[in-house]
């Protein structure tokens, strides 16, 4: 199968692909990332138009498509489930992301902060009222999230992917995506913990916030309060 570009992301002609290829190749990724695993419920056709800012048309044609592939199961009556990542290799444009596993958690987490602090800078400068719009909008969701993991791990994934494109640095967003795609089985572990959800929406919210000021400062600390704590309960779960 054809994963042309990094997802999310905006190499190759990505603009020019049909919005449901883009969709149906997102939740690929998720799938093949870990994000989602085989037996998660997907959110209902509605609750994810919402969340991935599209039609419900164009979630129903991109299940289609993953139905195809034999990476989820659809059934009449019933929640649409992830079988796995089926039988089509993930393209090699996210070779990082498998590179990244043979490094320390450590080793990453330094990485990763390093880079978002700079496109987290770039953003507080660059990021447009559309992009804040879409921002309060996932984090007014995600406050319907606070006991449904697969629903935030799917808005969370928005989340920073807006965020990312906002510091308008293509490469930049690319690669800070590869880090925040590693260790993702210890993160939905860490997600379902009492309150877990709720921290991260509230760390959201004070990104969010910083972003509005127009403040690189403000910006970074709010996004270094976040990674901190993001570095933290990942590590509790990698020692357990």
């Amino acid at each position: 199968m054809d994963f042309l570009a990094r997802i999310p992301g905006d190499r190759g002609h990505i603009g020019k692909r049909p919005v449901k290829v883009q969709i149906s190749d997102k939740l690929a990724y998720m799938i093949h990332s870990g994000l989602l695993r085989p037996g998660d419920d997907l959110p209902s056709e509605r609750e994810l138009a919402s969340t991935l800012g599209v039609s419900r048309e164009t979630v129903r044609a991109a299940i289609a498509s993953l139905q195809a592939r034999r990476m989820i199961e659809v059934a009449q009556g019933s929640r649409t489930k992830v079988l796995g990542p089926g039988p089509f290799p993930l393209h090699e444009s996210v070779s990082t992301l498998r590179d990244l596993k043979n490094r320390s958690f450590e080793e990453v987490a330094e990485a990763r902060a390093a880079v978002e602090m700079q496109v987290v800078w770039l953003a507080a400068q660059r990021i447009k009222p559309p992009q804040i719009t879409r921002l309060e909008a996932l984090l007014g969701e995600q406050e319907t999230m606070l006991d449904d993991p697969v629903r935030f791990q799917i808005s969370d994934q928005e989340f920073h992917e807006t965020l990312y494109r906002a510091c308008g640095n293509g490469l930049l967003a690319d690669v800070v995506f590869d880090f925040y795609g590693y260790a993702l089985e210890q993160r939905r572990r860490a997600l379902q913990r009492k309150g877990a959800i709720a921290h991260s929406v509230q760390d959201h919210r004070g990104i969010v916030e910083a972003l509005k000021t127009g403040k690189p400062e403000a910006a970074v600390a709010a996004m270094q309060h976040h990674l901190e704590q993001v570095r933290r309960t990942t590590l509790k779960e990698l020692s357990n």
